[in-house]
């Protein structure tokens, strides 16, 4: 098998058990503070919301960080870095018997984690060029599948292991992927020559990237991606009870309701993702941002429960699109040396959308209702495809070609 495959075989492997990992805590969070002997329901409440979101505010602080230092030492030392860091403190989650242990934790696992972006950058600087839109699909599939099936993995070993013991399980599964990738991922990296370049700064960086025109507007797109999916998430259940009524089955229409996006998803990511090898990126870009604006208005004017499964699962193949393309554009776009700290950054941007966005829709939603909450997700996607088509038709400066 070409290097290359080996490399994605193991990444996607590797992005599943930590993105499962990262979610896996979903279905059973409130409880397992319960079982800490946490009963005040409110108290409950606050502290479930502030550790689930501990991950994603340092990850956005800290990822940029962890990119400058790829980019001169090599990007697997960063990807074990994170793999074997985060199997530690998600196996000592399980040993925690206070909330704020468990909150430290969570912003400890954040503050080192930086598997995706490792991957992301490894994957695609190891690829054939004509390649790295379809193996940015396929890596894709292995994030969005944790995301699945990580809570309800965590919601069937609860009753089964107990909650202590998916802690461990998580974390020696992100060990055994960690390890799978010491002994079979390859990444060409010339350590001396990329210590020879001047040092920046973390900060210097971030000014320097986002002199490029193109690259702002693409990390926008990845911020908008999870701020749209997320901003309306915690309102679903709501949104299905209002069309369906309180009949039988309400559960679980509001289950499929809430994953039909993630399936069609995984499905069509590789072939968008060849499509933009075959056809430009730009293209697929483009035409998967109205397509996702769009699909949110489908869901705003959906009357029944039927036409808002279908309207998800057109949201996912759509969305199925963006990750893959721009992935591929960042690296079309980024001078030659930076290309983890680019990856970061846009990973940051990720993070960011995963907490502002149930925040943003939580609050807006008792004016503008579920469906104005719809409504602001597919303009701003509007909005940022106007912006991504026309950074992308400005000339790249000479310093970003590759």
């Amino acid at each position: 098998m070409e290097k290359w495959k080996v490399n994605l075989a193991v990444l996607w492997f590797g992005q599943f058990f930590v993105m499962a990992g990262t979610t896996m805590i979903t279905p059973f969070l409130p409880l397992y503070l319960q079982e800490m002997g946490m009963h005040n329901t409110h108290q409950v409440a606050i502290w479930s919301g502030m550790i689930f979101a501990a991950n994603f505010v340092t990850s956005f602080l800290f990822q940029p960080l962890w990119g400058s230092v790829a980019d001169r030492y090599g990007r697997k030392i960063m990807l074990l870095r994170s793999g074997y860091g985060m199997a530690i403190v998600m196996a000592t989650m399980g040993l925690t018997g206070q909330a704020w242990q468990l909150l430290l934790l969570r912003l400890l696992n954040g503050t080192i984690s930086g598997f995706n972006p490792a991957s992301v950058t490894l994957l695609s600087a190891n690829t054939p060029r004509e390649k790295v839109g379809f193996a940015m699909g396929i890596l894709q599939t292995g994030g969005v599948a944790g995301g699945i099936f990580g809570p309800l993995i965590g919601g069937l070993l609860a009753d089964v292991i107990g909650y202590r013991n998916i802690f461990f399980l998580t974390g020696a599964l992100i060990c055994v992927a960690s390890l799978l990738a010491t002994f079979l991922v390859t990444d060409q990296f010339d350590r001396s020559a990329a210590l020879s370049k001047p040092k920046m700064s973390t900060l210097e960086s971030v000014r320097e990237l986002a002199k490029i025109t193109q690259l702002p507007a693409l990390f926008t797109v990845t911020f908008l991606f999870q701020f749209a999916l997320l901003s309306p998430s915690q309102l679903l259940p709501l949104y299905v009870q209002k069309i369906h009524g309180t009949g039988e089955m309400l559960a679980f229409f509001a289950g499929v309701v809430s994953s039909a996006n993630g399936i069609s998803n995984m499905a069509i990511s590789p072939l968008l993702g060849k499509l933009g090898d075959k056809f430009g990126s730009e293209r697929v870009l483009n035409i998967c941002l109205v397509g996702t604006a769009l699909s949110f208005g489908l869901q705003a004017m959906a009357g029944t429960v039927l036409q808002l499964i279908i309207a998800r699962f057109v949201l996912g193949m759509f969305m199925g699109g963006l990750l893959p393309s721009v992935y591929a554009l960042i690296r079309r776009f980024t001078p030659e040396g930076m290309e983890s700290r680019s990856y970061s950054l846009n990973t940051s941007t990720l993070a960011l959308g995963n907490v502002l966005g149930p925040i943003t829709g939580g609050l807006l939603s008792p004016w503008i209702g579920i469906q104005g909450v719809f409504l602001l997700s597919g303009s701003l996607l509007l909005i940022n495809a106007v912006w991504v088509r026309t950074s992308l038709n400005k000339r790249r400066p000479a310093a970003s070609a590759n």
